[in-house]
């Protein structure tokens, strides 16, 4: 399967991106990989092959990522290029809307996403994602330090930092998505985003696009973050996976399922 590119019109910057299943198919299905990853996530865990035969699957890397350009500029960072990103994809893939299933980072620019552009959105399946990041989230996700580990270290000093966090090693598409990083533009894109205040309630409650949110059991920020979505919007359906941590959730064998339930009522 070639790699194709997309443009972002605002700063030029090269996006990679993938077409799975028939391409002329106006159901389309946009996964957008968390902080860290690339879109070989989405066939290393099974979901391309899943739903490739029903929709057409668009996978990309955000900017910062996989294949994608990595500036080191904090400032390319702002959440507007991100969305410009996927906005220039679904383009370049003939996708007026589709679906977004975003994992952590994808759930993230997925919000603002829904807020600022409904009609690209048919529906906005997040798993491990909140409306908004915070100071530290890095530090609880991955290890505390590890931006400055990343910049002093590298990649393989990230990946150590982790694994010990952890206490297991890492599963093999998870290690090879890693280190297709670059440090420091890694680094510059977690300073920049944690300084993202994320979708005000006031806009969340004006949210129209239909909303389902995945959380694992054991990433309790998420967890927390979805139960405050849900008092914002009551009828945003949330469904924890039992013994799931945020980063096992796309994993997680009851997540696809749940998303599918998810699709079926929002054809």
């Amino acid at each position: 399967m070639a790699v194709d590119t997309a443009l972002n019109p605002l700063d030029g910057a090269r996006i990679s991106y993938r077409v799975f299943g028939d391409e002329a198919n106006p159901q389309a299905i946009v996964l957008v990989h968390g902080t860290a990853l690339s879109q070989a996530i989405w066939r290393g865990f099974g979901w391309v092959r899943d739903l490739q035969d029903e929709y057409k699957v668009i996978t990309l890397d955000l900017r910062g990522h996989g294949h994608s350009d990595k500036p080191h500029d904090e400032d390319a960072y702002d959440l507007p290029y991100f969305l410009a990103d996927v906005l220039a994809v679904l383009d370049a893939a003939q996708a007026e809307h589709a679906h977004f299933i975003g994992y952590s980072l994808g759930a993230r620019v997925g919000f603002t996403l829904a807020a600022q552009h409904p009609t690209r959105i048919t529906s906005l399946i997040t798993l491990g994602g909140s409306p908004r990041t915070g100071k530290g989230v890095f530090d609880r996700t991955f290890f505390p330090g590890c931006i400055g580990v990343l910049e002093t270290q590298g990649m393989p000093g990230f990946i150590e930092g982790w694994v010990e966090r952890l206490g297991f090693e890492l599963d093999q598409s998870t290690r090879v998505a890693l280190l297709a990083n670059d440090a420091v533009a890694l680094a510059a894109y977690m300073r920049k985003v944690e300084l993202d205040k994320g979708v005000p309630d006031a806009v969340l409650s004006q949210l129209t696009t239909p909303l389902f949110m995945i959380a694992g059991t054991e990433d309790y920020y998420r967890v927390r973050a979805a139960a405050k979505v849900q008092s914002t919007l009551p009828d945003t359906p949330v469904r924890l996976l039992d013994g799931a941590t945020h980063g096992r959730t796309p994993r997680h064998p009851e997540a696809l399922p749940a998303v599918r339930w998810f699709l079926a009522k929002h054809p």
